[in-house]
């Protein structure tokens, strides 16, 4: 391509100051706000609001966000009832689905106020965590669980997922895991609802289409296929073999190298700490020795290969008792946050998102060949 790489690499399509990258340091920041001090400091809740308006939130603001993020969960019943009749399909096809039915059940989708949509995005991230509960649920014919007012969002995520209260550590772990998965840029999912949204279109198809990119293998399939690995492994020594074996092919390890960083993804180290703890205390400790085990042997082998925010949260999610089929939906879960960060400073200075092709076909103009002489 003229001027950038394959991919779009390199290529500036936008001004944002939702979050910032610098993949050579190992830097990412929302709103400025290093991703080490947010992890280290703020709940999930401050972290939509801090994606949404460009700061962190007081504490009578912080505790409005809270008790909107718990009042907006519920669902139409119509969405359970599709959610019902469903129970065979994958969960990300359930979750993108059931988002495309909400928008066609708001009566006031095409109202396009800062107040309308910022309202709406506040429903799809109450909303999203509820519907990967319910389907899970309802696909195991277990009853749905509502949520407790008293808990924050990553607690009730988790209740209504097992039906238990998560302990305390559970509960910031998860918390953690959310604030990590927030938002990342331009990533293929948040520029595909920014491309929609460009057109003017509803938020909830926006958020659509960022939920088909991010189901992808490429984006966020990654932790499944991690998982996967870790549990074919079974152990450090299995684990290390396997690997060294797929690099001798010259296959790819999941969960490893990263389009943006060229060095530690610094949301891998929270998780990767995560995971030790949480396998210690929910008895799968192996899958973290696997997981080091495995990072140490590309680190030998592939130096300046670094494990991406997909591998580590694969044994952490695996360690909350979370399906290995929920991984990517609970990635959307939190990136929600971020998708209608995004999206709403598309609709505030939008322009739409027009790009052009770097032509290699044949010439024009081509002579017309009559089809008896083709």
């Amino acid at each position: 391509m003229s001027g950038a790489g394959a991919g779009l690499e390199g290529v500036i399509a936008a001004e944002s100051s939702i979050c910032y990258i610098d993949g050579q340091a190992g830097v990412l920041a929302y709103h400025g706000y290093d991703i080490n001090t947010l992890a280290g400091n703020a709940c999930f809740e401050e972290v939509v609001f801090l994606l949404w308006h460009g700061r962190l939130p007081t504490q009578a603001e912080l505790e409005q966000t809270r008790r909107a993020l718990y009042l907006e969960r519920g669902l139409p019943r119509s969405v359970v009832d599709f959610l019902k009749s469903i129970p065979q399909v994958k969960p990300m096809e359930a979750l993108r689905s059931a988002v495309s039915l909400l928008g066609s059940l708001d009566p006031t989708a095409r109202e396009t106020s800062v107040a309308a949509n910022l309202h709406r995005a506040l429903c799809l991230v109450a909303q999203a965590s509820t519907i990967v509960t319910t389907f899970d649920r309802v696909r195991k014919d277990l009853h749905v669980v509502e949520g407790d007012p008293k808990l924050g969002f990553a607690a009730n995520f988790l209740y209504c997922l097992t039906g238990k209260r998560p302990d305390r550590v559970s509960e910031k772990a998860f918390d953690i895991a959310l604030t990590l998965h927030a938002d990342h840029e331009f990533n293929a999912s948040t520029f595909a609802g920014r491309v929609v949204a460009a057109t003017l279109s509803d938020i909830y198809s926006a958020v659509t289409a960022a939920i088909g990119a991010l189901k992808g293998p490429l984006h966020g399939g990654a932790n499944e296929d991690v998982i996967k690995l870790l549990q074919e492994a079974g152990g450090p020594e299995r684990g290390a073999a396997m690997v060294e074996a797929m690099l001798a092919a010259k296959k790819k390890v999941p969960g490893f190298g990263h389009r943006v960083y060229r060095t530690q993804d610094p949301r891998a180290a929270h998780l990767r700490s995560l995971s030790e703890e949480l396998g210690k205390r929910t008895g799968h400790e192996r899958l973290y020795l696997t997981s080091r085990r495995i990072e140490e042997t590309v680190a030998r082998l592939k130096p300046g290969i670094y494990p991406n925010v997909d591998f580590y949260s694969a044994s952490t999610y695996f360690s909350l008792g979370i399906p290995v089929d929920l991984f990517t939906p609970v990635f959307a879960v939190s990136r929600m946050s971020g998708w209608t960060a995004h999206i709403l400073e598309q609709y505030a200075n939008n322009r739409l998102i027009r790009p052009r092709a770097d032509y290699k076909g044949a010439q024009p103009p081509l002579p017309w060949v009559p089809g008896e002489s083709r």
